[in-house]
């Protein structure tokens, strides 16, 4: 009788701790624009948005945080899913264009296809420019890994977090989808291998 009480108490905790774990963030406390002072609310230099999952929620993300006033340039990155078709990032910079972002404001990477891959090639382009401190932008469940590739290379540059909370295949109840514990089981198992291959290294 006193494990029927306690379990949900442990399920609860459970799902809580996956929740916060997966999808650091940067901005608690923030306001909806960036604040004059410079720190965690102040303004960037770039916002990285990676391909992925829901790409275009993702990059609508994004958008939102360029036209607020949080960063003057956009990096957006991803191979084309079909290889017959367009890059992701050049589909990625077709919508944020049409949303109004100008065309110079954006710098692309069609060739990464992988987690790492995007860090890598996007920390070639943010070297390139000279930026500083990026807000990092991808899926909830995808944050922590893609901020753990992201640091991994990131020399001087400050990367925040900024997870994108709720898209097609993510939300606050992922939960109560098999297709919630799937993609968290996922990048659980995947965090776990990026710390395996670090400590053999």
């Amino acid at each position: 009788m006193k494990w029927l009480i306690i379990i949900p108490f442990v399920i609860a905790g459970l799902i809580t701790g996956i929740s916060f774990y997966l999808q650091p963030n940067d901005f608690y406390g923030c306001t909806s624009s960036p604040a004059e002072e410079t720190g965690k609310c102040g303004k960037a230099d770039a916002i990285v948005v990676v391909s992925g999952g829901d790409t275009s929620a993702r990059t609508a993300e994004g958008i939102k945080l360029y036209t607020n006033g949080w960063a003057d340039k956009l990096v957006l990155s991803g191979a084309a899913q079909d290889k017959s078709g367009p890059s992701n990032a050049a589909a990625m910079k077709q919508q944020a264009v049409f949303a109004g972002v100008p065309g110079d404001a954006i710098y692309i990477d069609e060739e990464a296809e992988t987690t790492e891959q995007n860090a890598e090639n996007s920390q070639s382009i943010l070297n390139n420019h000279g930026f500083k401190d990026v807000i990092l932008v991808t899926s909830g469940y995808h944050q922590r890994r893609a901020n753990l590739e992201f640091e991994k290379r990131a020399g001087s540059i400050t990367i925040l977090n900024q997870p994108l909370i709720n898209d097609k295949d993510w939300s606050f109840f992922w939960w109560t989808t098999p297709r919630g514990w799937w993609l968290a089981g996922g990048e659980i198992a995947k965090i776990i291998v990026f710390y395996i291959q670090g400590t053999a290294s």
